[in-house]
This record gives C-alpha cells, sequence and structure tokens, in this order.
C-alpha cells in the first residue's frame, strides 16, 4: 500500500504510551509508505503502525486519539492543532478500506440472489406444483360433486338440463356405450344453448348441445362428440382447467377445505361458456371410434360437410359399407333421444 503523495514525510508531535501501564511521552509522528512511524524527541523510532490496521478510539473528536486495530492499551494521542496531520490519516484509512474485500457485501449479493431464485420459484413453480398435487389427490367423488356444482353455475348460460324421461334413458343408455380409456362412463346432460358441441366437466360430466342431437341424422355423430370430449378431458384434467384458470388460491383452497367457493365456480363458468375447447387431433379421434367400435364418417361430415378438413377420419373408417356390430343406439332409442328437449 502506498500513501498519497501529498502526505509522505508528514511529521506532527504527539503524546505516545506502549501500555496501558507506561507514562504517555512526547513524540515525533509521521507518516510513511503504508506506515505512521513514532518516534522520540531525538528522531529514534519507537513503533511502527500500518496504516491498514489503525484504529480511531474516537472518531471525530479532538484530540485525536489512535491505536493498533485490537490492541486499545497502545495509544497515540496527536495534537489538536495536527490538523493537517489528522486529515491524512483520516483520508489514507478511507483509501484502505474502499481497496479491502467487502465479505459482507458479498454474502448480501449472494443472499439476494438466493432469496431471488426461491421467489423466482415460488412465482413460476409452487403454482404448477400446487396444482397437479391437488388434481393428484383429488378423489373421484369430489371431482364429481365440483362437476355437478359447475354444471349448477353453468345454467345460467345453458338452462336446465333437458330431461325428457324417455330421452334420459335413451341418453343413459349412449353413455354406458361410450366408457372412456379407463372403462368410465361419462355423465352425459343435453343443453339448449351455452355449449358448443359437448363441454367435458370434472368428474366424467359432459354437457352436449342440443343442436348436436337434433340437427343430424345419425346418432354416431353424438357418439363422435362424446370421444372428442372425453378425449378434451385425458389430454388436459377439466380439474386441471378450473384451477389454473383460477390461480394458486383455488388449488390451496380446495386441498385444504376440499371445496371451492361459488364465485370461483360462477367465474370459471362463465369463461367456459364464451371459450370453446380445441378440437382433439385427428390421430387420437381415429383411435377413440376405433376402441369404441363406431363409424367415424358422420361425425367427420358433420364437422365438416365437404370431409376436406377431416379426411383421416373418413379414410379411416372401416365401417362405410357395412354396419358396425353394436350400434351407438337403436333407432327407437335415437328417436327418443332426439326428443328429449320436448320437440
Amino acid at each position: 500500500m502506498t500513501a498519497l503523495a501529498q502526505y509522505q514525510r508528514l511529521e506532527a508531535p504527539g503524546l505516545w504510551r506502549e501500555n496501558a501501564q507506561a507514562q504517555r511521552r512526547e513524540v515525533i509522528v509521521a507518516v510513511g509508505d503504508a506506515t505512521l512511524t513514532i518516534s522520540d524527541m531525538n528522531d529514534r523510532p519507537l513503533a511502527h503502525w500500518s496504516l491498514a490496521a489503525l484504529a480511531r478510539a474516537n472518531p471525530g473528536k479532538r484530540p485525536a486519539i489512535y491505536h493498533p486495530d485490537g490492541d486499545p492499551s497502545e495509544q497515540l494521542e496527536l495534537a489538536v492543532d495536527a490538523t493537517e496531520m489528522v486529515e491524512a490519516i483520516e483520508k489514507l484509512r478511507s483509501a484502505i478500506a474502499r481497496r479491502r474485500p467487502h465479505p459482507g457485501r458479498l454474502r448480501m449479493l449472494f443472499l439476494a440472489l438466493s432469496l431471488g431464485t426461491v421467489l423466482a420459484g415460488g412465482v413460476f413453480w409452487l403454482p404448477g406444483a400446487l396444482r397437479q398435487h391437488a388434481v393428484s389427490v383429488v378423489p373421484e367423488a369430489k371431482r364429481a360433486e365440483l362437476g355437478a356444482a359447475l354444471r349448477r353455475q353453468l345454467t345460467r348460460a345453458t338452462g336446465p338440463a333437458c330431461a325428457d324421461p324417455a330421452g334420459s334413458a335413451a341418453l343413459a343408455r349412449l353413455a354406458a356405450r361410450l366408457p372412456d380409456a379407463k372403462g368410465r362412463v361419462p355423465s352425459l346432460f343435453v343443453v339448449r344453448d351455452g355449449v358448443q358441441n359437448a363441454l367435458p366437466l370434472p368428474g366424467g360430466t359432459v354437457l352436449l348441445a342440443a343442436s348436436v342431437v337434433e340437427d343430424h341424422d345419425s346418432p354416431d355423430v353424438v357418439a363422435g362428440h362424446v370421444l372428442a370430449a372425453e378425449l378434451q378431458a385425458q389430454r388436459t384434467d377439466p380439474l386441471e382447467r378450473l384451477l389454473a384458470f383460477s390461480g394458486i388460491s383455488a388449488s390451496f383452497r380446495l386441498l385444504t377445505t376440499g371445496s371451492l367457493p361459488e364465485t370461483t365456480l360462477q367465474t370459471y363458468a362463465e369463461h367456459l361458456a364464451t371459450t370453446p375447447l380445441p378440437q382433439p387431433p385427428m390421430e387420437a379421434l381415429i383411435t377413440a371410434f376405433a376402441r369404441a367400435g363406431l363409424p367415424s364418417t358422420p361425425y367427420a361430415r358433420a364437422l365438416d360437410q365437404t370431409g376436406e378438413n377431416t379426411l383421416p377420419l373418413i379414410e379411416a373408417d372401416p365401417f362405410t359399407t357395412t354396419p358396425p356390430a353394436n350400434m351407438a343406439l337403436s333407432d327407437a332409442d335415437w328417436l327418443r333421444l332426439q326428443a328429449i328437449c320436448g320437440n
């Protein structure tokens, strides 16, 4: 460490004691290259103090008193009028302090970075993890309960489900014909408004638009929409969609109380009524029709009358010339189902 040039060999009188028991004696203090030299009045050196290890016992006060850092028993008191010497020592001490490493600052930097990482994890990782955990632990009975509660909220947009007894019985027989990939039979409901084709809800509930039942000539079209809804639920769990839309508080509430507020369900129901779900991939639909043993052409033509956009479904249909062994519905049940809304 090199002292500032203007302070080299700067001298001033002072009083020095070697230890707490020693008497103070008059000395001459000189600033050198990184050191403070204390000499007697005959210019014989008595002590050399490192400027880097110099501490002040009375900051801001006069006369200034210094001692080696960690040893306050040895002291140097500079004269009251030794202003230039005191200023020189303080400037040199400040310059040395700036050049020292600051482990405290480094620790604070690492702490801030660590805290930022934790907070970022909380923002980006925690909501998804909490949602996935909720989806994995909620039992089927609770899912069905949430689906029923959501269906009740949707009645503002859909109106009450169509409930003609004969049509409802036919609808139940169609549901039994269309279990999902895990063998679960869906709960089907036909509604007049608020649904585009078919809408899967938590717990295996599927809402069908009345137009799907009334505007087509084949129950295979209705079956296709049910299969598509089951695929949508398989690709993205309806409960997960509900929790993702409603935020982390909904996941936490469901895990801790086993229920969701009516306001949360109402807001999500309004979203569902205005946001159609994407169509499942053609490959998945082809597999679903093959598993169900049903023709896919009627459904493909219902989606696109020209067949241009649904050609894979048409080409993969094994029942273009011969009917399947088990029809989706008998002719009598199909007529009953078409009249489920009282037409």
